[in-house]
C-alpha cells in the first residue's frame, strides 16, 4: 500500500484530506506541532492513520516523517495575514524555511511527489481578473511571500533535484472543522458565527470586495488528483470554483440560509488585504481533470448543517471577520 504524508494534518485542509486518503483504504502519516491544528478533527480516524506530533522546523522529525513515504501533502503553515504582519519572521520561518526544510527531507528520502499547499496571495492586488498562474506575482504581505518562496522552492527541486511538485494555489477555502474563534479565522466561518448569533458580521472596507470561495471537498479533489496527474508535475495550479462574490452577497447568502436578519458592520480597510480574487480554473481542467464539484450556495448549506449540528449553545459576542485570501 501506497504511503502518504500529511504535513498540517490536523488543521481543517489537513484533516479532510487524512479522512479522504482513510476513506480509500490508505493508512496515511499525519505530521502536526498541533499550534494551530486540533486532535480533535481527526478523532473518527485516529486509529486508521499515523499520527507524528512534530514541527516542520526540526529537520530531524522530517527525515522520520518522509522515511517510506511515496507522496506528500504539504498543508502545514502559519497561517494568517494579520498574524503575519505582526511577526514576519516567524511566518517566514514556519512557511518558507519549513518547507524547504521538508523538500530537504523529501529528495534524501526519495519521495516521489509533494503536493504544495500554495495560496492565491501571491497575486496580490493586480486588477486583472481572473487571476492566471501566468501572470506576475505581487504580495502584499509576510504571509504571502512566505507561501511564495515555498512555490519557488518546489519548482526548483523540481528543476535541480527532480523531486516531483505540484503547486495548488487555493483560493478561500471554507467548510466543517474551520476555527471561527480564532483571532485569525477566515471570514465564512466567522460570518456564520455572527448570523446565527444574531449579530453584525463585521466588513473591513465597503463590502464589494470580491473572493473566489472554494468548497473543502473541491480542495481534496485537487489534491488527490495532483498526486497521480503525468502532466502537473513542476507546475502552479489554481484551486478555485471559477466564481467571485462580494462580501456583501455573501451576507445575503447566510442571511437566506440561516433566517437571520442581521445588518453587517463597517469598519476600515485593513493592510495587506487583497481586493478582489478571482481564479481562471482552465489549467487544473487541463492538467488534473478537476471540476469543482460544489458551489458555494451548496457548500455554505453544508456548512450550515454540520455546524447547526455541532452547536452547544450561542457563541462569545463580538465576531468579526478576517477577510483571508488563502
Amino acid at each position: 500500500m501506497d504511503t502518504y504524508l500529511v504535513t498540517g494534518g490536523a488543521g481543517f485542509i489537513g484533516s479532510a484530506l487524512a479522512r479522504a486518503l482513510v476513506d480509500r483504504g490508505a493508512r496515511p502519516r499525519v505530521l502536526d506541532n498541533l499550534s494551530t491544528g486540533k486532535l480533535e478533527n481527526l478523532e473518527e480516524i485516529r486509529d486508521r492513520i499515523e499520527l507524528m506530533e512534530g514541527d516542520l522546523r526540526d529537520p530531524a522529525t522530517l527525515t522520520r516523517a518522509c522515511r517510506g513515504v511515496r507522496c506528500v501533502f504539504h498543508e502545514a503553515a502559519l497561517p494568517s495575514v494579520p498574524r503575519s504582519l505582526l511577526d514576519p519572521a516567524g511566518c517566514h520561518e514556519n512557511n518558507a524555511t519549513g518547507t524547504l526544510n521538508l523538500l530537504l527531507a523529501a529528495r534524501d528520502a526519495g519521495v516521489r511527489r509533494v503536493v504544495y499547499a500554495g495560496s492565491s496571495s501571491a497575486y496580490g492586488n493586480a486588477p486583472t481578473l481572473p487571476k492566471v498562474e501566468s501572470m506576475p506575482s505581487a504580495p502584499l504581505s509576510p504571509y504571502a511571500v512566505s507561501k511564495l518562496a515555498g512555490e519557488h522552492y518546489c519548482q526548483v527541486f523540481h528543476r535541480a533535484f527532480g523531486l516531483e511538485t505540484v503547486v495548488l494555489r487555493y483560493f478561500n477555502v471554507f467548510g466543517p472543522r474551520q476555527d471561527p474563534t480564532s483571532q485569525y479565522a477566515a471570514v465564512v466561518p466567522l460570518f456564520l458565527r455572527a448570523y446565527l448569533d444574531g449579530e453584525p458580521p463585521v466588513i473591513y472596507g465597503d463590502g464589494q470586495q470580491s473572493r473566489d470561495f472554494t468548497y473543502i471537498d473541491n480542495v481534496v479533489e485537487a489534491n488527490l488528483l495532483a498526486a497521480e496527474a503525468a502532466g502537473a508535475a513542476g507546475e502552479v495550479i489554481n484551486v478555485a470554483c471559477g466564481e467571485r462574490v462580494t462580501l456583501l452577497e455573501l451576507c445575503a447568502q447566510l442571511e437566506r440560509l440561516t433566517g437571520r436578519s442581521v445588518a453587517p458592520r463597517f469598519d476600515s480597510e485593513r493592510r495587506g488585504d487583497v481586493k478582489h480574487s478571482l481564479a481562471s480554473i482552465d489549467k487544473a481542467r487541463e492538467l488534473l481533470g478537476y471540476r469543482p464539484a460544489v458551489g458555494l450556495t451548496e457548500g455554505l448549506r453544508r456548512l450550515l448543517e454540520w455546524t447547526r449540528a455541532r452547536r452547544p449553545g450561542p457563541a462569545p459576542r463580538g465576531a468579526g471577520s478576517r477577510h483571508e485570501v488563502a
